[in-house]
């Protein structure tokens, strides 16, 4: 793979934590920011997290080569254990029910010959499940982070600004009291946040080539681009608004 259609950690996490500080600036007491700030942390952890799925375990390697050696050393120094003699073939070509022997013998043959190879392929394939295992869980982080950042949008409606009569805020529903434009900066960094995840995704499985982990991470970049078509959808929504002179008279500029 060229290094040039490759993602760069490095430049992630100088994004992620851009963005940390853009939050921090216009909604410093936001839980948004610690969301970000924890993203930032992952983001960090990928870049060790990621060189080490890519690069090949030489002592697992080396392990795992002295098993398959040792199992083909022993199944060989079984078979002239256990091996027929030259009288016992002259006995057995003169015996009445030699088709039947042979096949017997053939057939216990070829289930030992799969068992080993059986063998011999799980244990040449602990390498990959390990780096799988490990690959498998910093994508669950990371769709847990994601739908933290969909919970933060959730009960940020447009329609709370454009209908500020209607929603008055009492009792247990949600309070809104931002501008329209610091709920569509809002919006925007969630968006960000969840695009950025799933870069973060990507890059675990840019050098690991593993069908399951590769699953998983196609089915998280799914996961946060649907999120952030809904929160797009409400970004149309603020833009269509037009708000009235009392609306721009108590608008906040930050």
């Amino acid at each position: 793979m060229s290094l040039h259609s490759t993602l760069k950690p490095e430049l992630i996490v100088k994004t992620v934590n851009t963005l940390e500080g853009r939050i921090e600036e216009r909604f410093p007491d936001s839980s948004l920011r610690k969301v970000c700030h924890e993203l930032a942390e992952v983001s960090e952890q990928m870049v060790e997290r990621s060189a080490w799925i890519g690069k090949p375990l030489l002592w697992l390697r080396g392990i795992t080569w002295a098993i398959c050696v040792g199992i083909v050393a022993v199944t060989v120094l079984t078979f002239f254990a256990l091996g027929v003699s030259t009288e016992d073939f002259s006995s057995l070509q003169s015996s009445p029910d030699r088709l039947s022997t042979v096949v017997t013998l053939t057939e216990a043959a070829i289930n030992d010959v799969l068992l080993i190879g059986a063998a011999i392929f799980f244990i040449f394939t602990i390498e990959k499940r390990y780096k799988r295992a490990r690959a498998l869980k910093a994508l669950h982080e990371l769709r847990s982070i994601a739908h933290i950042i969909d919970m933060h949008q959730l009960t940020k409606d447009p329609h709370r600004i454009m209908a500020k009569r209607l929603f008055t805020g009492e009792g247990l529903s949600p309070k809104l009291n931002m501008t329209p434009f610091q709920l569509r900066r809002y919006l925007d960094y969630c968006s960000e946040m969840l695009a950025l995840t799933g870069k973060i995704a990507a890059v675990y499985v840019q050098q690991f080539d593993d069908a399951v982990a590769i699953g998983s991470a196609s089915e998280l970049e799914t996961l946060t681009s649907g999120l952030s078509g809904k929160i797009w959808q409400k970004i149309l929504i603020l833009e269509s608004y037009k708000p009235s002179e009392d609306d721009q008279e108590n608008r906040i500029v930050t």
